[in-house]
């Protein structure tokens, strides 16, 4: 197996990050999976590169990457040392920085060409990345199926009374900590005009009317950040989704940062499994 981790990208908006890729090398064209990490997210979180190796062994190439204002560096592409960019990223700029993966990818730039089928070019993202990848699968012919995982299913997250996003405005930051790593994480009030202004590119519901290809929900029933009912919502648009519910799930399908286990978690196992079915199709 070829692993080649912390490969450089030039991202967004001037922004260069950093990528990893996973297949074998062995001569034949293979579809590629393109994965996108979620909020508060990076390439190297839990079990990803378990992940990773799976589609690996059977004959995918993968690629998964940093969004390039995650508030990772290139030195430092794990965690969030640069809280500036975090506070500067916003979702044009993560469907930009996967257009920009896609185009890199079948130009040969990241993986060469006789090991990979630019004709089968695939999405999966987590979370808030999964959103993501809903809206690019939608939106971009290249991309012939797309998977999500613990997707959420409506880019505006920001239910806040009036005075709240007054306050936000005008003060143009808003602080919320990351329980894990206990960082105040800082969210530009930037990132909340890039939604107004772009509402109907990003608007998930209105968009997947125009399912036109495959598209698999994963989704687990115990999902403590992501409601089931999310995916629920997603099916209940467009009865084309294919939806899998995983009994008892939560968001991270049980894995964790830093994930020491030689195995990926059963319930992230399981979902490994359905969307390699649901690829092979």
């Amino acid at each position: 197996m070829k692993i080649a981790k912390n490969n450089i990208y030039q991202g967004s908006r001037e922004r260069k990050s950093v990528y990893d890729t996973f297949y074998e090398d062995n001569g034949i064209k293979k579809p590629v999976i393109i994965f996108s990490h979620g909020f508060k997210g990076f390439k190297d979180h839990g079990c990803f590169d378990l992940m990773a190796k799976f589609w690996a062994e059977h004959n995918f190439a993968f690629i998964k990457f940093n969004f390039s204002y995650n508030g990772g560096t290139i030195e430092q592409p794990i965690d969030f040392p640069d809280l500036n960019a975090f506070g500067e990223n916003n979702y044009t700029t993560e469907l930009d920085d996967l257009d920009i993966i896609i185009t890199k990818t079948i130009s040969g730039e990241m993986i060469p060409l006789d090991e990979i089928d630019t004709d089968e070019i695939y999405l999966m993202g987590h979370s808030r990345g999964g959103g993501i990848t809903i809206l690019k699968g939608l939106e971009d012919d290249r991309v012939k199926k797309f998977v999500s995982l613990g997707a959420i299913c409506d880019l505006n997250r920001f239910k806040y009374p009036q005075p709240a996003l007054d306050h936000w405005k005008n003060e143009g930051v808003h602080y919320f900590e990351n329980t894990r790593t206990k960082q105040m994480m800082p969210l530009f009030y930037q990132f909340y005009q890039n939604y107004i202004d772009n509402e109907e590119r990003l608007n998930i519901e209105k968009n997947i009317k125009y399912l036109d290809k495959p598209y698999l929900c994963i989704h687990g029933s115990a999902d403590e950040t992501v409601k089931m009912n999310e995916a629920l919502l997603i099916k209940s648009w467009n009865d084309k989704v294919e939806l899998y519910l995983i009994e008892n799930a939560n968001h991270a399908f049980g894995s964790a940062h830093p994930w020491n286990d030689t195995e990926m978690p059963e319930d992230f196992q399981v979902a490994m499994d359905n969307a390699l079915a649901f690829f092979r199709k």
